[in-house]
């Protein structure tokens, strides 16, 4: 697929190992089957196209915190800096509202010190919000700082933005690369088979399971209820679970369940185990809850509804209407794990996916996010991340798994 262009690259970057234009990464790989979209592989360039010496580069974290925000802020300079000598990084404050300058947020200029040690840190140096900004201002103020190059670092709603702003500096003519990089500790981008953060939030969730576990076994008639993130995907849910091996219900919003069939197989669950542990998905079981029109957040996303405290309340009435004692021990750690630090395994990750985000924006690439298909690095149109979904296949071996960690019967609508 035809990646956008800022046009010919011309200036020799005088990098060794690098990649040319010309190759290619199919979709799907598996044998005698359609290779899907052809992406570009991403990677150094042997020409570019920004001269590195007049080049003002800007960075901007949107949308709620995930592990490996400030490793990906750190590798972008790193490379920017010590890679291709850029003049100038800036850091827009705030998320999106920060490249409007009517809301005050003076981007901070960002050097080797200003980065000193924030990998070892949670969340974002820059700050972070959700919802839309002004196209036209901030790209009236991006064209004022003289910023070339736009570093996008957030999920969905965050790429769609940068779409926004690329087409608007493109319809001015003025030559603005702006390159994005997935955040999602739901695992749920399009063409990511890994997205930063993940396995630092499977880590911290599988730290609350093991004390939910430990809270239901030692106590007769213990039930430890876990809640985690994801929205619309399972895998955060699905990965614990495997990871735990102590859960013996797991619910994720790709298989909607019956109530009546789970509370059903629970109860005999604590007559011969007298403990269980339930780990479910905060957009699983949306079914089963009284839902209107329902709010939106400032990022656009529908509000869900609380699956957990539905949960909790529907087992203690099902087990008091059956004469089963039972304790219940409710866990949200929603912010506990996505506050955390990156681990080792995705602070690498993150360092791979800034890298290949510098590389690309100076070589003149734009309106492109970062991908990451069959351990490789790729660049996909933004266009296409509104087109693709990306969720837990419940005839995958993640679901497969998942069941047999858990033991648990079906009970799927």
């Amino acid at each position: 697929m035809e990646t956008p262009s800022l046009g010919q690259a011309t200036i020799v970057s005088g990098l060794h190992h690098t990649v040319d234009d010309g190759l290619r990464i199919p979709e799907r790989i598996e044998s005698g089957s359609d290779p899907g979209i052809l992406f570009e592989l991403a990677g150094p360039r042997e020409k570019i196209f920004f001269d590195p010496a007049k080049t003002r580069a800007g960075i901007v974290t949107c949308g709620g915190l995930c592990p490996g925000l400030n490793n990906v802020i750190r590798s972008l300079f790193l490379e920017l800096h010590y890679g291709y000598g850029i003049a100038e990084v800036l850091g827009f404050r705030g998320g999106y509202a920060g490249l409007d300058p009517a809301n005050g947020a003076e981007p901070a200029t960002i050097t080797p010190e200003y980065i000193e040690g924030i990998h070892r840190q949670g969340g974002t140096i820059l700050g972070t919000s959700r919802g839309p900004v002004d196209i036209e201002r901030a790209v009236d103020n991006l064209i004022r700082r003289g910023v070339n190059i736009l570093f996008t670092v957030g999920g969905d709603g965050t790429q769609r933005g940068a779409n926004a702003l690329y087409q608007e500096a493109r319809r001015r003519n003025h030559p603005l690369s702006v390159v994005g990089v997935p955040k999602t500790i739901d695992n749920d981008v399009g063409f990511v088979a890994r997205t930063f953060g993940y396995f630092s939030a499977v880590e911290e969730a599988v730290r609350v399971l093991d004390r939910a576990h430990t809270e239901a076994r030692s106590t007769p008639g213990g039930i430890g209820l876990v809640k985690l993130m994801g929205r619309h995907a399972g895998f955060i849910t699905a990965g614990a679970t495997i990871a735990s091996q102590d859960v013996n219900f797991a619910l994720i919003p790709e298989v909607p369940f019956r109530l009546d069939s789970f509370l059903e197989a629970l109860e005999k669950r604590m007559r011969q185990k007298t403990h269980a542990v339930i780990a479910v998905a905060e957009g699983a079981g949306q079914e089963l809850l009284e839902c209107g029109e329902g709010a939106k957040d400032a990022s656009g996303n529908l509000m869900l509804k609380d699956i957990g405290l539905f949960l909790k309340g529907q087992i203690e009435r099902h087990f008091k209407e059956v004469g089963v004692p039972v304790v219940m021990r409710y866990f949200d750690p929603s912010y506990l794990v996505r506050s955390c630090p990156a681990n080792c395994e995705d602070a690498l990750l993150c360092d791979l996916f800034a890298r290949h985000a510098v590389h690309a924006a100076m070589a003149g690439k734009t309106g492109v996010v970062i991908g990451f298909l069959h351990e490789r690095f790729i660049h996909v149109p933004i266009e296409l991340l509104a087109v693709h979904v990306k969720r837990l296949d419940p005839d995958s071996g993640w679901w497969r798994s998942v069941l047999a960690a858990t033991g648990q019967p079906d009970c799927s609508v």
